[in-house]
């Protein structure tokens, strides 16, 4: 299992959100940069960024902090937030982006959705949030009357092969991640799943690592000191 150690970018800096209130935000890292070289110096190989700012207005304000991450640690990269066309996918593949995640435009525009993996196949990823059993979009402002495992199926169908997903309720909460939800999914679905949203300790890591899934997020947990990068990379194995 690979382990993706996250970093949320708010006007540049490195932040995070409690269960995905932009009110109840804290700023960890004004280099990002730096963080990034920290993950790596622990053996991480993937990152997770995301735009915060671009998952609510659908731009891509934070476009150059994300190119300097990837260009300054030759890490594989995945970016999710705000990414609703062709125009801004074209522009973090052709900038070196390694995986771009599809949110709100998956659920609104499927077609949207099956045009991108067409273009550039395991390169699309689709990220699903889960509230209460939907899918919420617009940076988990608003529920949408997707259900997630409905959802889900329809993205397997399109084709897509990484799904990303975060039960909310857990995100920023150091409660531990849901695990019913991930072996459920697992079971269920023949994608690449990533875990993502209060993944807390390492038996966390230990316990998603046993469900076999292709990947968990790691974010807070990391930078309150919780988990050991280090040793999450070496238990995921």
């Amino acid at each position: 299992m690979l382990i993706f150690p996250a970093i949320d970018l708010y006007e540049g800096e490195a932040v995070r959100l409690y269960k995905g209130d932009y009110n109840q935000k804290t700023v960890y890292s004004t280099d990002p940069v730096s963080v990034a070289e920290d993950f790596k110096k622990q053996g991480a190989t993937h990152i997770h960024l995301v735009d915060l700012e671009g998952a609510k207005t659908g731009e891509t304000p934070n476009f150059e902090t994300v190119c300097r991450i990837k260009a300054e640690t030759g890490l594989f990269c995945e970016i999710g937030g705000g990414i609703r066309d062709m125009a801004v996918i074209d522009r973090y593949i052709s900038a070196g982006l390694d995986r771009v995640i599809l949110g709100t435009a998956a659920v609104t525009n499927p077609g949207f959705v099956a045009e991108a993996v067409q273009k550039y196949g395991e390169k699309i990823a689709v990220g699903v949030d889960i509230k209460d059993g939907f899918v919420a979009i617009k940076g988990w402002t608003q529920n949408s009357d997707a259900n997630a495992f409905d959802f889900c199926e329809k993205m397997q169908k399109i084709g897509v092969q990484t799904i990303i997903c975060t039960d909310i309720s857990k995100d920023g909460a150091m409660v531990g991640t849901n695990r019913e939800l991930y072996r459920e999914l697992s079971e269920r679905f023949a994608i690449q799943i990533v875990a993502s949203g209060g993944v807390s300790s390492i038996d966390d890591v230990t316990a998603l690592r046993k469900m076999d899934l292709y990947g968990a997020i790691i974010g807070k947990a990391y930078y309150t000191g919780a988990i050991s990068l280090a040793e999450a990379v070496e238990v995921a194995k």
